[in-house]
């Protein structure tokens, strides 16, 4: 979940913001006085655990004063106050008696609806406690729905191909077995397979003809041509052949061009001389995989070169929501990764917090994790700014589009050697070009140009990291 530092944007007053359906409302058991003027209650949003939950905010407590303090400290010591409940909405919705109902579950903060792909099981199927017995479609990945109840499922609510959101019902689970029809489906396909009734001597006479004058035409049209098939591209190949468009692509497409709607798009570029990274990655490649098991790549560079431009910029790592503009203190660096089922965003966690060889690691597992399918939707929520490389395609120039809810994204090229001019002489240099879009809503040229250079100044040369210069 993101952490934030909520400021409004005309008044500078604090503001709370509720994301979703699902939410966690922390509540004073007893009234108790609060030390300064606040809301009547504070609503922390988090996903499950308390782990994951960053956001800094202004909490009063009976007794003492928090303020400005990351949400993770002030969940650990919701923990241990007694004045304090919580609330949690589970996914199913409310039971009653031998009933239970299986609904869509939070799918991230990004997320706001799904495409019912397929049904894992069918009516009368005995299922266990978080089986699985459908799955939905998102822009990112393939959401499970499990089962809340272990029982058996007597009737499916929703179709295959519907688009659902979190907590739209999908099944309904009898937990005895009750009223589950395990009869009715086989009955019908029995007596569509049923053979028919044998005819009588009569009808044998009737129909003995039919056939004769039936295949005649057919014959005739098999003398005119050489292949008979219904595909109409086979038949006259000008015609092109029509597919349906994947669930996931077309998710894609619309959230791609909703970017393109709502942000005020506009891309700055400039060039990096490669030459000293590779010479670093060259001298200590050997060094570096023998004492971290990992090789040294160029991504990791532009990673921790994105993290010293984005702490000297934090404009660029804001977001507008709303009325506000939201500013992180943490970094959670998006990777595009492009997989066979479509591009995917997995997040590096407080990069900035991590060095070389974590953000190594970590691309690596992420990335595996993609392609393989077993990525889960936790893993690409909550990303501040993202690094798309097209380079490992041989782009040489490109204009990346933002990814929601971010406002920025950084474009990486093939490198190409060119002649530069260095030193008053003419000598080939490995170049590459870089590109920035942003929501110039939110960041002017200048902040953007100056974000760009501070990547290019730390790409050529790679001590000001160690130097913090």
């Amino acid at each position: 979940m993101l952490g934030v530092l909520r400021r409004k944007a005309a008044s500078g007053a604090s503001s709370a913001s509720v994301y979703g359906k699902s939410l966690y409302k922390l509540k004073p058991a007893v009234p108790t006085p609060r030390p300064c003027s606040a809301a009547a209650e504070e609503i922390i949003h988090y996903t499950r655990g308390f782990g994951g939950a960053r956001t800094f905010c202004h909490l009063p407590f009976a007794g003492r004063m928090k303020t400005l303090m990351p949400k993770r400290e002030v969940v650990g010591i919701l923990q241990q106050d007694v004045n304090m409940q919580i609330w949690s909405r589970s996914f199913s919705s409310s039971t009653e008696g031998d009933i239970v109902e299986a609904v869509v579950p939070f799918m991230g903060e990004s997320i706001s609806d799904g495409t019912l792909a397929t049904f894992l099981k069918k009516p009368g199927d005995r299922v266990e406690v978080d089986e699985p017995i459908a799955q939905v479609e998102t822009d990112k990945v393939t959401i499970d729905v499990n089962s809340p109840e272990a029982g058996v499922i007597q009737k499916f609510i929703a179709k295959e191909g519907d688009t659902v959101e979190p907590g739209t019902k999908v099944a309904i689970i009898s937990r005895s077995g009750e009223g589950a029809t395990h009869v009715a489906p086989s009955d019908e396909k029995a007596s569509e397979k049923a053979p028919p009734p044998p005819p009588t001597p009569a009808e044998e006479k009737k129909e003995k003809p039919a056939p004769k004058v039936e295949t005649t035409p057919v014959v005739e049209k098999a003398k005119g041509s050489s292949v008979l098939l219904p595909n109409p591209q086979l038949q006259n190949p000008s015609c092109p052949l029509k597919k349906g468009k994947e669930e996931l692509r077309k998710r894609v497409a619309t959230r791609l061009k909703d970017s393109q709607n709502t942000f005020a798009l506009l891309t700055t570029f400039n060039e990096v001389d490669m030459t000293n990274l590779m010479k670093l990655r060259s001298e200590y490649k050997d060094a570096f995989f023998e004492k971290h098991g990992v090789k040294l790549g160029l991504m990791s560079g532009f990673v921790k070169a994105a993290i010293s431009a984005l702490e000297r910029q934090p404009i660029v790592n804001a977001v507008i929501d709303g009325d506000d503009i939201i500013y992180r203190d943490y970094v959670d660096i998006s990777i595009a990764v492009g997989t066979p089922k479509g591009l995917v965003v997995p997040v590096l966690r407080n990069a900035e917090r991590m060095n070389f060889a974590e953000v190594e690691k970590e691309i690596n597992t992420l990335a595996k994790k993609a392609n393989d399918g077993t990525i889960s939707i936790d893993e690409m929520a909550g990303g501040t700014f993202t690094i798309s490389n097209g380079g490992v395609y041989g782009s040489l120039l490109s204009t990346p589009i933002i990814n929601p809810p971010q406002s920025a994204i950084l474009g990486m090229h093939s490198i190409v050697n060119r002649p530069m001019v260095v030193g008053g002489e003419i000598v080939p240099r490995p170049m590459m070009y870089i590109a920035l879009t942003y929501d110039h809503r939110l960041i002017d040229g200048r902040e953007a140009v100056f974000f760009l250079r501070r990547i290019k100044d730390v790409v050529e040369d790679p001590r000001r990291l160690l130097l913090d210069v």
